[in-house]
């Protein structure tokens, strides 16, 4: 597969590369910095990577990052782990975020946009969000939090989570936060290991034209969190607080000038989670720095959002995406809150709110675009998104006839940016970049500052090949550490074993000859057939085109006699059935399209596929259950979206050994 022959499918105009924010970054660091002044973006990467500190402090300076003490040097320690950022700065996230409040011409306008399902936008400008997280920071200081002791909130996609989060952020402390499906379990494997002490918690929420009561959950929480100091509990259903609880409206209704807790730079500011699908989920500490500074690189250079920008992204607050989305405030962008089903009332209702809200950056999963395509959604025909200048993808890998649909469908002149990252360093890795030309089911580059390269297992370079993503130099918003992991073992475990000292991040990728990345999915659940390594995603990618395969799941299993079962696990359509004629179709699909290789030994009809809670397929815990492993063992059933679908392959796997 050489992609790089085919024409592209969007080039961006003269104007919008002139215009773009990246192209006057480069101009002005050429001019301070250094950078080159000529030549397109794989020169100004090449100089990000290769001359890693003037990059950062460049970045620092052009997006006026406010240090109230000095930084000594942009970086000490180049190890991994252990870099060291911008040693003897403080600084405060929050109080960046809120920047554009203190600007008399553009107080009054909207920071945030709210939708719930009935779809009409709830603004909150900068000037009352500032008011609010100044009352609430007083408050969170009243109650004796101070930097550095965490703060959880089991809510949803709502303009409070943003000010709890700021709040927290404005006194130092360290934010946590779970989206309230998430059952009590899943909420205690998580919030159990940072211990709270303030809690801000919903009494429900509404999803697909239903109310979902928590409050029974919420006491469950109350009480297996000792270390809980108070509760702050948003009635989002209209209940009244639970005895012992603080009411919303109490803790927001001062005019407390918020005061914004100047920390070190490595100062943690919010705890993301890991799936935790096959075991406790890791506790991932990024910093207030770190995040500050690769964030308004990604969203204000990658993403080119500032000030009359509106971003949307479908994301729930237990998903990285919501803490990156958050950050679209730092450019001075109006950010969009959708708290809903991804469908509801229809499978259009994203590009509705997308037209609603005036949405100029609109970000969703792949999942969601191949969904519309085979709902036959026309967002362009039926919507007003003359709005809308980028789509952008994340989540798993955009198959190529989603770039063609969202090109056909979306409007011919959007810039469809397929991006992908990790909760481990908060951003993406490769994707966006304004100023080059999008090829068919290709991430455009490599982020600035993100030394990406494709290894082989000795750690030699691909060009052209399939190796292991790894990033062998390090990024601002890399962890400073997990929680409870003393001496870092975990950590260093985590990323550092195969290639030490380099970031190995755990996906098979390929890097053009042109620079574009292409993901084929993860490497600790690669395909690996008579020693050819094949990525899931390309099998997804083909079998999905047909309209019978409503979602579906592959998976290798090595055998314990030393052979190697390749089953395919489809998901059909309403009224659909797996018989003979369709088996054929989607092996001749497969054959086709890939290879005789990719044919899989079995297609196995299955009720459902699997997720994890932020939606993507699970493929490592399914292996595990098809070569044995106990339930318990497999996977932590709380992290699942639907535990009951797992008792299908393991009930399978228990076939297979007495069959």
């Amino acid at each position: 597969m050489n992609p790089s022959n085919a024409a592209p499918l969007w080039q961006p105009s003269q104007e919008r590369i002139d215009g773009a924010r990246i192209t006057r970054f480069q101009a002005w660091a050429a001019e301070r910095y250094g950078a080159p002044a000529g030549g397109g973006y794989a020169e100004l990467h090449r100089w990000s990577v290769e001359e890693l500190a003037t990059f950062w402090q460049a970045v620092a300076d052009w997006f006026d990052i406010r240090f109230t003490t000095p930084y000594e040097s942009v970086i000490t320690d180049r190890s991994m782990p252990g870099a060291r950022w911008f040693p003897g700065a403080t600084v405060n996230y929050a109080e960046h975020a809120l920047r554009t409040a203190a600007d008399p011409a553009r107080a009054a306008e909207p920071a945030l946009l709210h939708v719930d399902e009935s779809q009409e936008p709830q603004p909150v400008s900068w000037s009352e969000l500032r008011r609010q997280v100044g009352a609430l920071a007083a408050e969170l200081r009243a109650l004796g939090v101070r930097p550095g002791d965490r703060v959880g909130g089991y809510l949803p996609n709502i303009p409070q989570a943003v000010a709890a989060l700021l709040a927290t952020a404005a006194v130092g402390a360290v934010w946590t936060s779970c989206a309230p499906d998430f059952g009590a379990r899943s909420v205690l494997d998580r919030f159990q290991q940072v211990e709270p002490v303030v809690l801000f918690a919903v009494d429900g929420y509404r999803y697909g034209g239903k109310s979902h009561d928590r409050r029974e959950t919420v006491a469950e929480l109350r009480a297996e969190l000792p270390t809980l100091r108070a509760v702050v509990h948003v009635p989002l259903l209209g209940s009244p607080a639970p005895e012992g609880a603080l009411d919303w409206s109490a803790v927001t209704a001062g005019d407390a000038e918020p005061v914004f807790e100047q920390v070190p730079f490595e100062h943690p500011l919010w705890v993301l989670f890991s799936s935790g699908t096959t075991g406790l989920p890791k506790a991932i500490v990024q910093s207030q720095g770190g995040i500050l500074i690769e964030h308004f690189k990604q969203l204000g250079l990658h993403c080119d959002l500032g000030p009359g920008d509106r971003f949307f992204w479908y994301t729930s607050t237990g998903w990285m995406m919501w803490n990156f989305l958050v950050s679209g405030l730092l450019t001075g962008t109006t950010i969009v809150l959708y708290d809903g089903s991804p469908g509801y009332p229809g499978t259009d209702a994203q590009w509705r709110i997308a037209e609603r809200t005036g949405t100029t950056l609109f970000g969703t999963s792949a999942a969601y675009v191949m969904a519309c395509r085979k709902a036959d959604v026309h967002p362009a025909r039926d919507h007003d998104l003359s709005a809308v200048r980028c789509v952008a993808t994340t989540g798993s890998p955009l198959p190529p006839d989603g770039f063609r649909w969202l090109h056909d469908e979306a409007g011919e002149d959007v810039w469809i940016a397929s991006v992908s990252g990790g909760t481990d360093v908060c951003s993406c890795f490769a994707g966006a970049v304004p100023t080059l030309p999008v090829h068919i089911g290709e991430l455009q580059a490599a982020g600035l500052g993100t030394d990406l390269q494709a290894w082989d297992p000795q750690g030699r370079p691909l060009i052209g090949e399939v190796g292991e993503l790894v990033v062998t130099k390090p990024m601002p918003s890399m962890p400073v550490r997990f929680w409870n992991d003393p001496g870092g073992s975990r950590y260093a475990g985590s990323y550092f074993e195969t290639y030490p000292g380099v970031w190995r991040h755990g996906d098979w990728i390929t890097i053009t000859d042109h620079g574009s990345v292409i993901i084929h999915g993860r490497s600790d659940s690669t395909l690996n057939r008579q020693g050819v390594r094949m990525g899931s995603a390309d099998i997804y990618e083909a079998v999905e085109r047909l309209p019978e395969i409503r979602e579906s799941l592959v998976i290798g299993v090595e055998e314990s006699d030393g052979g190697y079962w390749m089953p395919l696990f489809v998901h059909l359509t309403a009224g659909t059935s797996l018989d003979d004629g369709l088996r054929r179709r989607i092996a001749q699909t497969i054959r086709e399209q890939l290879s005789p290789r990719h044919v899989p030994d079995e297609i196995i009809e299955v009720p459902g596929i699997p997720h994890t809670l932020t939606g993507k397929r699970i493929e490592v815990p399914v292996k595990r259950l098809l070569q044995g492993a106990a339930l318990d063992r497999a996977v932590s059933p709380g992290s699942v979206d639907d535990p009951g679908l797992l008792h299908f392959y393991e009930r399978l796997a228990r076939d297979r050994r007495h069959g």
